[in-house]
């Protein structure tokens, strides 16, 4: 039987944690998937400690290529995936035991993305605060991590992971690439992927460097022209338009979440009285 779902890990510089991740693929309570290790021309000892995960299980598939970030790491393992959905996977986190099982089930709804709750580990643990999947602000600020389910026909669709994208924010551009206003985006409730957080990594250090991260998001938003021309084909009017939705969108997102604090404070006044 093929995989259903295939997990892709890049892997650069990361031997050190590949152990504890390729764990959390091996406990998962969902079978029929296959693991796919791309070794990004990393000069550590990712391959030796990579084969030793080959000979405790063969689902775990190993490749190696020279080195040219992640998008193109990811692109790799996908191009020779079997699973009809992909999950990536950075060699530095891991994922809960039942995030596989869980997001099979959501398969027949035929969504095109499918994520979950979330949280911090490594140099600080806390409960990552996510706000809630909407089409409009996405195109403005990530909403969605970039280890989600998507179908391997949506990334051939789009030519995949932008390999331009070097510093950072590919996985978001991935999103919008993928992403139209009627796509169906589940997340389940369920605290399935762990995010680890260092003192120096790619997403620490393209929000620190105003130019790179300009240069980014300029990138993507003279890709995606067409997605963020969505209100008006003048782009004056569209940025207007698009600022003040999303004013109104953040201030009723905030007087839901202050009704309902204080909807649970009143109910401890009625129990304290």
């Amino acid at each position: 039987m093929n995989p259903l779902i295939s997990v892709i890990v890049p892997c650069y510089n990361q031997a050190q944690y590949l152990d504890e991740c390729l764990q959390s693929v091996l406990d998962q309570t969902y079978q029929n998937w296959e693991c796919i290790i791309v070794n990004d021309g990393s000069p550590d000892h990712t391959e030796e400690v990579a084969k030793k995960w080959l000979e405790k299980d063969p689902r775990f598939k190993y490749m190696h290529k020279e080195n040219g970030g992640v998008s193109s790491a990811r692109n790799a393992g996908i191009a020779i995936a079997e699973g009809e959905w992909i999950l990536p996977l950075d060699a530095d986190d891991r994922i809960g035991n039942l995030y596989l099982e869980l997001a099979e089930k959501e398969f027949t709804k035929d969504p095109t993305i499918i994520y979950c709750n979330a949280e911090f580990f490594g140099v600080f643990q806390r409960f990552w605060d996510i706000s809630f999947y909407d089409y409009k602000t996405i195109k403005f600020y990530n909403q969605i991590f970039c280890s989600g389910f998507y179908k391997k026909t949506d990334w051939q669709r789009v030519n995949g992971y932008d390999d331009d994208l070097e510093f950072g924010k590919e996985d978001w551009e991935f999103w919008i690439s993928i992403l139209n206003k009627t796509s169906l985006v589940i997340k389940l409730d369920y605290l399935g992927f762990y995010y680890r957080r260092k003192d120096d990594s790619r997403d620490v250090n393209i929000n620190k460097n105003v130019e790179v991260l300009n240069n980014a998001e300029n990138y993507i938003y003279k890709k995606h022209l067409s997605k963020y021309l969505s209100e008006s084909p003048n782009a004056i009017k569209n940025s207007l338009l698009i600022n003040e939705k999303i004013k109104h969108y953040t201030l009723l997102l905030n007087l839901i979440h202050k009704n309902k604090i204080t909807k649970f404070l009143f109910k401890i006044i009625k129990i304290l009285n």
